[in-house]
């Protein structure tokens, strides 16, 4: 990425209340991507490159806060939009008006509490030019080669996108604003981009609570809920969002929706993801099938957490290592012990994963009440305790080498994703949380045979994805307490 240089000044800035500082943002955001949409539509069709001074248009608009410190810090118990260091902070802002109710929750309280003064001005980041094309397409017509276009316009720098600020790399320098949030607009922007490839639909329609699985059967069985919720007098949703960019609406004929959800081309991408969406536009529930596998894990929720979600919770299979366990219990993961490598280092396998209890209590609530039992009987069908994620799918092999650390880790149910989605959980503040099946117990003896894996999925995939539906239910009353201080560090930025 082409930044202005380090010595040009910025423009002046107005100090601005949190409703026009947004509006701010959306006006050059616009300004920007307008001016280098019609320089690339011109230089496609043979006319001029961007001059110097064009291409300064060409940047994506800066929100700083500064803060003197001056009083005392309110007395705040919320783990987000704190200030603890005077001084001043800053971020590169993409697609603003998308994430205007994001951006207002955060400067709203930041303004009124603190006192904070909030600036806009166009920043010295550029937007690489293919974040302007809203189709991807657009330049698919002319005779202008990647190479042209990239002698004039700003391009994609892998090099300038990265995770110092999450992964706690960044250095401060004295004059220089402080990070006021995890990730910069390219960084966004980037990840936009990655959602729609992997998932085969609109990033805007990703909604904050997330379920994650390892097998298609549970995209089956949200779709016919979805559908069924779209039908249902009373429910809050009023479209379900398919891969490939087609959807359902409330009013549909079952049938009708049901057939054409069963004609979206999800094969094409790697994690297909389907999206119902609430009538306020903000809320519902999405689900993701990430596949099998730690780097799937990592890879899908790296672009998921730009879009700041509320939660995503792990529901799929595993095996069991108990022999008191049965085929159909339920695992709730209290902690993990992380063999997939994946991110060792960036969240070291030392490094406890804390369990969040908002989440551990709400998943035990909805299992309570969608499967009618309690006390004894709960117990008996649902097991806390640790998980152990392999990168290996057959790490059966290596039972002699692995049995002492499976036992010393007291673990009583493996899988190849769980540790990692829990680990980038809390790498990059997303609340998390996972709740497994147990389809098969490989230590003794118990393997899903077709038949028997036939009527075990048509049993089980209906009740266990009830049980996180019913988990959300209960976390949407508790946001205050659900973005926990247990994932945020001693040098956090103010925004969530």
């Amino acid at each position: 990425m082409t930044d202005q240089p380090e010595g040009r000044p910025l423009p002046e800035r107005d100090t601005l209340p949190p409703e026009q500082a947004v509006d701010r943002l959306e006006a050059l955001y616009a300004e920007a991507v307008l001016a280098e949409r019609e320089a690339l539509a011109r230089f496609v069709a043979g006319g001029a490159p961007p001059d110097a001074a064009e291409r300064a248009r060409f940047r994506y608009p800066e929100l700083r806060l500064s803060w003197s410190g001056g009083e005392p810090p309110p007395p705040v118990r919320r783990a987000w939009a704190k200030l603890v260091e005077p001084g001043t902070y800053a971020t590169t802002v993409t697609q603003p008006a998308a994430f205007r109710p994001y951006l207002l929750e955060q400067l709203r309280p930041l303004a009124g509490e603190y006192g904070a003064a909030l600036t806009v001005a166009p920043g010295r980041q550029e937007i690489p030019y293919p974040y302007v094309l809203e189709a991807g397409d657009e330049l698919s017509q002319g005779g202008v080669s990647a190479a042209a276009l990239a002698r004039h316009f700003p391009v994609p720098m892998l090099s300038a996108v990265g995770d110092e600020v999450a992964d706690g790399l960044w250095d401060f320098r004295p004059g220089t604003p402080r990070p006021l949030a995890l990730f910069d607009a390219v960084r966004v922007d980037y990840s936009l981009r990655r959602l729609v490839h992997y998932t085969g639909s609109d990033w805007r329609a990703v909604r904050p609570w997330i379920l994650l699985t390892n097998y298609q059967r549970y995209v089956e069985q949200f779709v016919a809920w979805s559908i069924a919720e779209l039908g249902r007098p009373g429910s809050p949703y009023v479209r379900l969002v398919l891969p490939g960019g087609g959807s359902v609406a409330r009013g549909d004929d079952p049938a009708a929706a049901a057939a054409m959800a069963a004609s979206a081309p999800w094969q094409r991408f790697q994690m297909p993801a389907y999206h119902l969406v609430a009538a306020d536009g903000r809320d519902g529930v999405s689900i993701v099938n990430i596949g099998v596998g730690p780097s799937n894990a990592k890879t899908i929720t790296d672009h998921l957490a730009v879009l700041r979600p509320h939660c995503w919770l792990m529901v799929g299979h595993c095996g069991g290592l108990r022999a008191s366990q049965v085929i159909g219990d339920y695992v709730l993961a209290h902690g993990y012990l992380r063999r997939d490598r994946i991110l060792d280092e960036l969240v070291p396998p030392e490094i406890p994963l804390p369990a969040l209890a908002e989440v551990q209590v709400a998943l035990q609530q909805a299992a309570a009440a969608v499967t009618g039992d309690a006390g004894e009987a709960l117990k008996r069908r649902l097991r806390t305790g640790t998980v152990v994620t392999y990168d290996d799918r057959n790490w059966e092999l290596r039972w002699s080498q692995e049995r002492r650390r499976i036992n010393l880790g007291r673990a009583i149910a493996v899988d190849m994703e769980s540790g990692t989605l829990a680990a980038q959980g809390y790498r990059l503040r997303v609340p998390y949380g996972t709740l497994l099946c147990v389809s098969d117990k490989p230590l003794h003896g118990e393997i899903k045979l077709p038949g028997a894996a036939t009527a075990f999925y048509q049993r089980a995939v209906g009740e266990h994805l009830a049980i996180g539906l019913a988990t959300f239910d209960i976390l949407r009353g508790q946001l205050g307490a659900l973005h926990s201080r247990k994932l945020r560090s001693f040098d956090e930025p103010p925004f969530r």
